[in-house]
């Protein structure tokens, strides 16, 4: 209908520039949302990211056009995940009985972003119950990664990172429980933020996991850059979130700390000792580490201890503290074979047999051991001393930092993108990321490098800390991922994401 809109002149206009032509109107609502919505179903065609588009979002890019106000985010198309309530829609979480039950009013986060003037357009693909970080379902199958279809996109908004790594969204909202934004971003090649538990309002997001409060989810922004990612935090930090849930504190964006310029203190590891990093994270820690110290900021190594306790006692034990019999029953009829069988029936096995599996495996397979070990049904009394027991955690882990006088911290990131299906056999793998989920921390991801024929060749060396059957699925899992993006993750203390995006936005620059 518009012969003259250059489509391809829209979609490589950077957010922050988009979001400026919108409001000065020197670009009409209607030709940037065809764009979008043009370029969003051809990746769908190749990738299979989209769960449904929104028919509602025309009807309000008309309306859009008669705003009194022009909100930061006027005109601009955003994708929403799955798990995220858009009115009139159903919220999955990939399972078929969640079907036809339409959500009866959009989530928090969705009702500030359309009074900031945002279109939201489409909801994108999620695995089954999001406690997994590949992206396949029963309803809506496999979302491949659109940088290489061979592999995963990561997950569970593994349809965010698609659709935005393959440009067809400028802007996506997901959610993170163990790394749900963290690894589309790596994996797509893009940039997100996971903010502090409760920065961003919750109300009207589907978890995983219900109830539980060992570890904390996150709602949070994913994007083509840094820079994207702020102006989106600063869309929704505004009065209408906070007079909408009350629960969230009311802290504005902090202008101020985002653009500041003073060097940092940087604390770094290149290892957390439990999941050895392949070849290509280790020299994207170290290339970044350099750059940031030739630009005049002070890198002070951080020791990272304990992470197979926090992974079984705080992240498997405290998400599962009813031996997983809650998650189990949600999958009832609707089981689907592979990785996760193990788990169900693990989840389903009674104590006693447990107790006797943990002890026989513990000499072959100690990490396997250790999860049949915490994944027992827990007393109330020890779910208590565990919440106890974590909170301690995390001050200590803050003492270490502020003992080291950091700012901010440089961790490695999962990567390159693992082959399709290796997720639901490497559960262990989530340790890099989970471990800001256990702290509440935010924690952000930018893509820094791609993976060369030289990291391919190190992997011949990659042995694992274990040299169990999860390092050498692991090692499998890399393998063939040359061209693709790796990158570190950017990690700052808690209510802290204007340091986390300045930091970010200073890795990303150099």
């Amino acid at each position: 209908q518009h012969p003259s809109v250059n489509p391809v002149s829209i979609l490589s206009l950077p957010l922050p520039e988009l979001s400026k032509k919108l409001r000065d109107g020197s670009l009409p609502p209607d030709h940037v949302f065809y764009a979008y919505v043009g370029k969003a179903l051809q990746l769908a065609t190749e990738t299979n990211c989209i769960t449904e588009f929104l028919q509602e979002s025309e009807t309000q890019v008309r309306k859009t056009k008669l705003m009194e106000k022009q909100g930061l985010l006027y005109g601009v198309p955003v994708s929403i995940k799955d798990s995220i309530d858009c009115q009139g829609h159903d919220t999955t979480l990939g399972f078929i009985n969640n079907l036809n039950k339409p959500a009866a009013e959009d989530s928090v986060v969705v009702q500030v972003l359309k009074r900031q003037g945002a279109i939201p357009f489409v909801k994108t693909n999620v695995p089954q119950s999001l406690i997994s970080y590949d992206c396949k379902n029963l309803i809506f199958g496999q979302t491949r990664n659109p940088l290489m279809f061979t592999r995963t996109p990561g997950g569970s908004s593994g349809g965010e990172g698609a659709l935005i790594g393959g440009s067809g969204s400028i802007l996506g909202i997901g959610t993170d429980v163990g790394g749900s934004l963290r690894f589309p971003a790596a994996f797509c090649g893009i940039c997100a933020i996971k903010p502090t538990g409760n920065r961003l309002s919750k109300r009207g997001v589907m978890s995983g996991v219900v109830g539980q409060k060992a570890v904390a989810a996150a709602v949070g922004p994913l994007a083509k850059d840094v820079e994207s990612l702020a102006l989106c935090l600063k869309a929704l930090l505004s009065e209408d979130m906070f007079s909408l849930d009350s629960t969230v504190p009311p802290l504005p964006f902090n202008e101020e700390v985002y653009s500041s310029t003073k060097p940092l203190r940087i604390g770094y590891y290149e290892t957390d000792f439990f999941t050895m990093p392949s070849p290509a994270m280790r020299r994207a820690v170290r290339e970044t580490k350099q750059l940031l110290e030739e630009a005049g900021h002070t890198l002070v190594p951080f020791e990272i201890t304990n992470v197979d306790h926090v992974i079984f006692n705080y992240c498997v034990r405290g998400m599962f503290s009813d031996g997983g019999r809650s998650f189990v029953k949600k999958f009832k009829g609707e089981m689907e074979k592979g990785g996760t069988a193990l788990f169900f029936w693990l989840a389903k096995a009674p104590h006693w047999l447990k107790t006797l599996l943990s002890g026989i495996s513990k000499p072959f397979v100690p990490r396997f051991s250790s999860i049949i070990r915490s994944m027992k049904e827990n007393t109330v009394d020890e779910v208590w001393s565990l919440h106890h027991e974590i909170q301690d955690f995390c001050h200590q882990f803050i003492a270490q930092w502020k003992k080291l006088n950091l700012d901010v911290m440089l961790c490695p990131m999962l990567g390159p993108a693992l082959g399709i299906g290796y997720p639901a056999k490497l559960s262990v793998a989530v340790s890099y990321t989970m471990l800001y989920n256990v702290l509440d921390f935010p924690a952000g991801v930018v893509p820094v490098t791609l993976a060369t024929d030289e990291d391919e060749e190190q992997l011949k060396d990659y042995k694992g800390y274990y040299q169990d059957w999860w390092d050498r699925t692991l090692v499998k899992a890399f393998r063939g991922g040359v061209g693709m993006p790796v990158a570190v993750q950017c990690v700052a203390l808690p209510w802290q994401e204007e340091l986390c995006l300045r930091f970010m936005k200073e890795v990303e620059t150099l």
